[in-house]
């Protein structure tokens, strides 16, 4: 029909598979339309026929993924406005936090004031969108990683910012806010990883950042990597832990202090989940999702066997598990390392809003699930893939 293909040839493709809007990397949008002046990397487009027969077919063909910026270095962290098909923010792994309010044809530097460069997570309270908190240091380790210096919180919308603490953290690897109150927040917060440190954890404000109690402390050698939250009941979250250690030559990840932990009073206590289908050997990063849509269905990435101090270096258990019961039982549900190459530099997942079965792969290659995690398909807008957003209101458009 005519007014679908003016859709797609306008850019504004709502299909999961080819017209949602995506990041990859530095950024990149699926469009029929010509590049913005300020945009350097362009593929042209195929020309048009002369005939004036224009077919669904050659609408969707003459699409072709352009990058729109911002130019150079990686992005590690990425999140939008619900409902905003324009606004988005993004965080770079050594670059601050940039904005876009024209659907990322243009963006703004906006975080270039502040002492910390590297980011490792962005958040907008669901309640109030002027209100964003941006963890600093990034969590997807290599050897060339920046460290950061806590948390920042914007009540303007990124125009400007304000230290909100936890200086000593190093890296934030995920921040959530209460869905009905921006003043609480937490922050998985994985620690500088050169040496034991007690300022990782856990953490959790009440005040907007006033004070921060960390309410969920494994050891010295262990941070938090990972935190969600049950947006329908905010009292219930997962929290993994990272037992992580590193220099300019190595990098040592895995051991007793990594786990999946659950809390059911908003984060005063925590269990510690065992046993009940979950890795019986070494665990070490760990990435978690939970299906807002069934908040019974938890996912979670595990690297297994990976430190030859705790065992000996063997074949691994898997690589994602599933849990279809809030975290009382666990099913090993595939083991292909496509979902997690290079474990310590990716190991994200991420839960459809609207579907518990559509789930989302960020590493070397980006992947999609429509069955629960069981089989996966490889996306085509590119690689080398950290972060996700999916708009809770508006499902089918996707920031990666």
């Amino acid at each position: 029909d005519e007014a679908h293909m003016r859709r797609r040839s306008n850019g504004l493709c709502r299909s999961r598979l080819t017209g949602t809007i995506r990041l990859l990397g530095a950024f990149a949008v699926l469009s029929s339309g010509s590049a913005s002046p300020l945009v350097s990397q362009t593929t042209p487009l195929t020309t048009a026929p002369t005939t004036p027969l224009v077919t669904p077919s050659y609408v969707v063909s003459a699409l072709r993924y352009r990058h729109i910026g911002p130019v150079g270095n990686r992005v590690s962290a990425v999140t939008g406005v619900p409902g905003d098909p324009n606004t988005y923010y993004v965080g770079a792994a050594s670059g601050g936090v940039f904005r876009s309010t024209d659907g990322g044809h243009h963006w703004t530097p906006i975080f270039d004031e502040q002492e910390a460069a590297s980011i490792g997570a962005i958040a907008i309270a669901p309640s109030a969108d002027n209100v964003i908190w941006v963890g600093t240091g990034e969590a997807f380790i290599r050897s060339n990683v920046s460290i950061g210096d806590g948390i920042y919180r914007s009540t303007d919308g990124g125009d400007t910012w304000e230290h909100r603490g936890l200086s000593a953290s190093g890296r934030i690897g995920r921040v959530v806010i209460h869905p009905d109150d921006p003043d609480i927040v937490y922050a998985a917060a994985l620690g500088h990883l050169y040496g034991p440190q007690e300022e990782r954890g856990i953490f959790r404000t009440t005040d907007g950042g006033d004070s921060w109690d960390r309410v969920l402390f494994v050891d010295e050698n262990t941070g938090g990597v990972d935190v969600v939250m049950d947006p329908n009941d905010p009292q219930v979250l997962f929290a993994a832990t990272w037992q992580m250690f590193m220099q300019t030559w190595g990098r040592w990840s895995g051991g007793p202090g990594s786990g999946i932990y659950m809390s059911r009073d908003a984060g005063d206590t925590w269990e510690r989940l065992e046993g009940r289908g979950l890795p019986s050997g070494t665990m070490g990063k760990i990435g978690l999702a939970l299906a807002p849509s069934n908040p019974n269905r938890i996912y979670a990435l595990i690297e297994t066997n990976t430190n030859r101090d705790y065992e000996p270096l063997d074949e691994h258990e898997g690589v994602l598990w599933r849990s279809d019961d809030g975290g009382a039982s666990w099913t090993m549900v595939n083991a292909d390392h496509t979902l997690a190459q290079r474990p310590l530099y990716y190991s994200r997942v991420v839960a459809a809003p609207d579907d518990p079965d559509e789930v989302h792969f960020l590493s070397t290659r980006y992947s999609r699930s429509l069955n629960g995690g069981e089989d996966f398909t490889l996306g085509n807008p590119g690689g080398d893939s950290h972060d996700m957003w999916i708009d809770p209101l508006l499902p089918d458009r996707m920031v990666v």
